[in-house]
């Protein structure tokens, strides 16, 4: 094989391992989760939100829940109110997708003790949390759920030794979020405090 086929196809099959995005939208078409792996402007997110609610929503239990959109495919799995929805390349393994979706549900599970849509709403910083510890660039990277839960554990100690009395520590964690993630919370993004003084401040806050 020549040197540039091979780099493409290194290249091709390096791209077919992860997902583009996983977006996590409730039956009435509330976005509760997104995330994009892959490069894309603003509009082509808005653009996949609104493929998402007008082509997975109306779809009936028995139907294939694989869609064809030229570029990628959706591969999406529903639990009680909500669809777990990744874009992926149209050459990677459908079946292997849907187990690493069932795999990011059942941390999710494990995390919140029998995940529901309100866990999403008031803990979507949690949520990417988890998700963060599974996926690094829409790929999987830790599959054991034990461990994923345990990372996430150290962090929250962490957190809360490095926190102030009387603070909220979700506040703080938002410092280890992306300004996109922050606004998705419905929290203003967040700044790193200066270091106290002499006088016995605390130190900087913790972000995960």
């Amino acid at each position: 094989m020549a040197g540039g086929d091979y780099a493409d196809a290194k290249k091709t099959g390096a791209a077919a391992c992860g997902w583009d995005f996983i977006v996590l939208i409730s039956r009435q078409g509330k976005i509760r989760l997104s995330e994009f792996f892959s490069s894309y402007t603003e509009s082509e997110k808005r653009r996949i939100l609104r493929d998402i609610a007008a082509d997975v929503l109306p779809r009936q239990p028995k139907m294939c829940n694989i869609i064809e959109k030229g570029s990628y495919k959706m591969v999406y799995r529903r639990y009680a109110s909500l669809y777990f929805v990744a874009g992926v390349p149209t050459n990677m393994n459908e079946l292997i997708v849907l187990e690493q979706i069932h795999l990011f549900v059942e941390a999710l599970d494990g995390y919140f003790n029998s995940v529901c849509e309100l866990d999403l709403v008031f803990s979507l910083h949690k949520s990417l949390l988890i998700l963060f510890e599974m996926f690094i660039g829409g790929m999987l990277c830790e599959s054991n759920k034990r461990e994923v839960l345990k990372q996430i554990g150290e962090a929250e100690e962490l957190v809360e030794q490095m926190a102030n009395p009387g603070e909220d520590t979700a506040s703080q964690l938002d410092d280890g979020l992306s300004f996109q993630e922050q606004f998705q919370l419905g929290r203003k993004p967040g700044r790193q405090r200066p270091t106290g003084g002499a006088g016995g401040g605390g130190g900087p806050r913790g972000g995960m």
